[in-house]
């Protein structure tokens, strides 16, 4: 992805910041979403939002959303309206607690949640073919990303019955590096007081349905997302503390593993991902193909004259998704004449 920040939107923090709160996000008006409520194998549920393509049987395109991030996210308004701009189907699954209601198990969702991902593509997987359509597609935004491709290498060869390409964006790839920086200097004062404000209160919300179910008061002293994660996210989800969890969870380290085509983009400037955090060539199979632009800032990539847009980003990865899938696109494509 060839990227160049405006002027007037210089640095890491800028081109993160002003993107998710002011850039426009759409070229067309934004279509409403239509919410299904599927009941989870283990007796829980989650909400997923979708928008139709002219057809049922058009391509699929799925996003994982960041943490704490929802349909309502700045990314995920601008690929719903690249994909209705594409007359393509979207469907934005939300992990568990962040449709707007508390889930119901004693659980909530991690960074390397792979087996939720799989389930999910399985089950889209399925529903999209019941409707004659063959082209799925996934991308990941940050949390959502590093999971994505901790599936894909997980699954290795069989991934490709589930998806036809992958995509992660801005994800941290090496959990224990990302988590480190997001709690150091300017980022401990801008970027995690914001993911806590919305974190302890649902992990409150989850202790009085489970009263005990961790350290109350453990939680409520946590000033960054490495005492969060060794009080909640990582004893919740089967890890024995924060190391063990970022080290688990890490999709990096596997990447070599990786055979559905894979695209895995960030921008060397992000403030949550160091550069030299990020895999290199070597670390990953022939499979990834890797972008890393100088500029963009976490999922930002702002493009145009003031206030900017945020539709190039999702323009590029989804017609790298496309084009990754391009058999089932052809053929699919060739029905409509």
């Amino acid at each position: 992805m060839l990227y160049q920040a405006p002027a007037w939107l210089p640095g890491g923090h800028a081109q993160t910041i002003w993107p998710a709160l002011y850039a426009r996000r759409n070229r067309g008006p934004l279509k409403p979403l239509m919410r299904a409520r599927w009941t989870t194998p283990d007796g829980d549920f989650l909400d997923v939002d979708m928008q139709g393509a002219s057809r049922p049987d058009r391509p699929l395109l799925v996003l994982f959303h960041g943490l704490e991030g929802s349909s309502g996210s700045h990314y995920a308004q601008a690929f719903a309206d690249w994909a209705a701009e594409h007359d393509l189907n979207w469907a934005l699954p939300h992990f568990r607690g962040c449709s707007g209601e508390l889930n119901q198990a004693p659980r909530a969702y991690h960074s390397g949640d792979h087996e939720e991902i799989d389930w999910i593509l399985q089950r889209l997987r399925h529903e999209h073919r019941a409707q004659g359509g063959q082209t799925l597609v996934a991308a990941g935004v940050s949390l959502g990303g590093n999971a994505l491709m901790r599936w894909a290498a997980e699954h290795g060869q069989q991934a490709c019955r589930q998806a036809d390409a992958v995509a992660c964006i801005c994800s941290p790839l090496d959990l224990m590096q990302s988590g480190l920086a997001i709690g150091r200097g300017l980022n401990r004062f801008i970027y995690t007081p914001m993911f806590l404000r919305s974190m302890k209160p649902k992990a409150l919300a989850k202790w009085a349905q489970y009263p005990g179910l961790f350290d109350k008061d453990a939680l409520l002293a946590a000033k960054d997302l490495f005492s969060f994660d060794n009080v909640f996210t990582a004893p919740l989800h089967g890890f024995k503390n924060t190391e063990d969890y970022w080290r688990r969870a890490s999709a990096k380290a596997l990447m070599r593993d990786i055979r559905v085509p894979a695209l895995a983009l960030n921008a060397l400037n992000d403030p949550f991902v160091p550069a030299q955090s990020l895999p290199g060539p070597g670390d990953v199979s022939s499979s990834v193909c890797l972008w890393q632009p100088a500029q963009g800032g976490h999922v930002g990539f702002a493009q145009g004259s003031w206030p900017a847009h945020v539709r190039g980003m999702p323009d590029a990865v989804g017609a790298w998704l496309l084009q990754a899938g391009g058999l089932q696109v052809k053929q699919e494509e060739s029905k409509n004449g």
